[in-house]
């Protein structure tokens, strides 16, 4: 057997993961030690960690998070009425299978961001696209696609995704100019794909926020049916923790 035109072989059929563990115990003579099922059981596992890493790094720089966070980070003991259980729940990602929406509330410094970006993180572990972005920011990314064109290109990418956070929901009255945008995100998320958001207002308040009627109805509705809520309370978490929200 010809071991350098068979590695050469996997590298041209792009099986680095493969290539790699079968180089790695050629190379160690430890092939004696495998059983040729358990050889091939050892190489395809390889192979698939091999894969999953690079989709998995793709997924992550592409989401953007704005911090780093995971599920298993978050504090239980501080007095924010956080549901451990419901977190639990939630880290199976069943969610984002069926598209509901996560709504997460409380005042400034709880803990609303780094939740929503550790649920967005763990959804990239299970594989989903999501992206992250300020909701102010995204509103006013595509107010100005309207202007060159590329809107309707825009708004399918997001469409597309997974799962969407929009952060810092609403920190002011929401401006005429991007109410429609608002209602074609919600509404072309609706029942297909799921979205988080966070913001310092109570959900009842958002019609207020929304500023028009009838688009806020039409907004709310899409997204308080079947959404889960996590209304976060107490202090700030900044002087414990120093990247939480």
């Amino acid at each position: 057997m010809n071991i350098t035109a068979t590695l050469e072989k996997l590298k041209t059929m792009k099986l680095h993961g493969f290539e790699n563990a079968y180089r790695t115990i050629y190379e160690s003579g430890g092939n004696s030690n495998f059983t040729i099922d358990e050889l091939m059981g050892h190489l395809i596992d390889a192979e698939y960690n091999e894969r999953y890493n690079k989709k998995f790094a793709r997924l992550l720089k592409y989401a953007g998070f704005k911090q780093q966070a995971s599920l298993d980070q978050i504090d239980y003991a501080s007095q924010r009425t956080l549901d451990k259980n419901q977190l639990l729940r939630l880290q199976t990602c069943d969610w984002i299978k069926k598209s509901r929406d996560i709504l997460i509330t409380g005042p400034t410094g709880v803990g609303k961001s780094f939740i929503g970006c550790a649920l967005g993180f763990q959804g990239c572990l299970n594989g989903f696209k999501v992206l992250y972005s300020p909701s102010g920011k995204l509103l006013e990314k595509l107010f100005f696609a309207k202007a060159d064109g590329s809107y309707h290109n825009e708004l399918d990418k997001i469409a597309k995704m997974d799962l969407l956070i929009l952060d810092d929901f609403a920190l002011k009255p929401i401006e005429s100019k991007v109410r429609t945008i608002l209602f074609d995100i919600i509404d072309d998320r609706h029942a297909k794909k799921s979205t988080i958001i966070t913001s310092q207002i109570p959900v009842k308040d958002w019609h207020e926020c929304i500023g028009d009627l009838t688009l806020a109805d039409a907004i709310m509705d899409r997204l308080v049916n079947g959404s889960y809520r996590l209304e976060l309370k107490g202090e700030s978490m900044r002087k414990y923790i120093k990247n939480d929200d």
